[in-house]
């Protein structure tokens, strides 16, 4: 598992938060900003993704009528999204 994925997702925030400060100032050099931008894109795709997971655990939790001893939670990567 990357560091990016052991990341939590308040911790991805944070990180996003600090990079979109630092872009709105503009006073960082072009190359820096480019780095920036990237960062902030991984980043962002992150929060997304643990987002979806949190989703789709809510609605497992939703149609077991709110127990979920009855099935384990079990999160797909993207590459099993994009096959089924």
């Amino acid at each position: 598992m990357t560091q990016e994925q052991e990341m939590s997702f308040e911790e991805a925030m944070k990180q996003l938060e600090d990079v979109v400060s630092q872009l709105e100032h503009g006073d960082v050099p072009l190359e820096k900003a480019i780095d920036l931008f990237q960062t902030g894109m991984q980043l962002s795709q992150l929060c997304g993704q643990k987002l979806s997971q949190v989703e789709r655990k809510i609605e497992m939790i939703v149609e077991e009528g709110g127990d979920i001893s009855k099935k384990p939670f079990v999160p797909q990567t993207e590459e099993s999204d994009s096959l089924g």
